[in-house]
């Protein structure tokens, strides 16, 4: 049996929220109380997901470009016309960006990666902590990657762009750690999602002959330690990243 939280009250952003990961944490939050905003580059996805959701509890769609902090301040008060407050941010959104050494990476290629995995999550924390400090509560779930910790070869800007999701995690962490406000990263192994689309096979053996437990890991098994990242329980751990990896990682 899954273990539940009481999300009851509670108002959710979840970037990217309109598949893959996000759209897995987006139904454990709704299916446990949560209101849930579903910020997405495809507004027309978000807004069908929502749609799909709205069966199970209160949903809204919002197309958001998280790389952009006036797209992203937009989103924001759109969300709080619509639930009045957001307790819980989690960052999903993401690209994985093409293969290739970081030689023949173009300087394009590289901004575009670390604008949306790296500066798309220090846009939202910027719009949305001021006000969880005022009300002196919130949880924001960042998801980085196992390559934040060890580097994917032929992924400098990805690896790149999820170490930095991690150190910014540690600095918030402590940053925010006299509010009643839980900030943690959580490092998955490779999952199947249409990110992978982005990526050629060969790179996607690599990774996954990384794993002794020999599989990817499933969003749901993800979206679970989320939920526990971003509930009420998680009143203590702040700054500190989380090991979904299957046995990869190391530390």
């Amino acid at each position: 049996m899954a273990i539940t939280f009481d999300f009851s009250g509670r108002s959710a952003v979840i970037t990217g929220g309109a598949q893959g990961i996000g759209r897995a944490v987006a139904e454990r939050l709704i299916d446990s109380g949560a209101e849930v905003a579903l910020w997405d580059i495809n507004e027309s996805i978000a807004a069908e997901t929502a749609r799909e959701l709205s069966s199970r509890g209160k949903a809204i769609g919002v197309g958001v470009d998280v790389s952009d902090l006036t797209s992203v301040e937009t989103a924001r008060d759109a969300t709080l016309a619509a639930f009045g407050k957001i307790d819980i941010l989690v960052n999903s959104a993401g690209i994985a960006g093409r293969p290739d050494t970081l030689w023949n990476y173009t300087p394009e290629h590289w901004a575009e990666v670390l604008n949306i995995n790296l500066t798309g999550p220090f846009n939202t924390c910027k719009a949305v902590l001021p006000g969880m400090m005022e009300r002196n509560y919130g949880r924001i779930a960042n998801i980085a990657s196992i390559a934040g910790k060890e580097g994917n070869p032929n992924a400098a800007a990805y690896s790149a762009s999820k170490a930095g999701v991690i150190g910014m995690t540690k600095s918030l962490g402590k940053e925010t750690a006299s509010f009643d406000i839980a900030i943690n990263a959580i490092a998955p192994a490779v999952a199947k999602t249409k990110i992978l689309e982005q990526v050629d096979q060969k790179h996607i053996d690599y990774m996954l002959s990384k794993i002794p437990r020999n599989r990817l890991v499933l969003v749901e098994e993800i979206a679970a330690t989320i939920a526990f990242m971003v509930s009420e329980e998680c009143s203590f751990t702040t700054g500190f990243t989380f090991d979904i990896s299957g046995g990869r990682a190391t530390y």
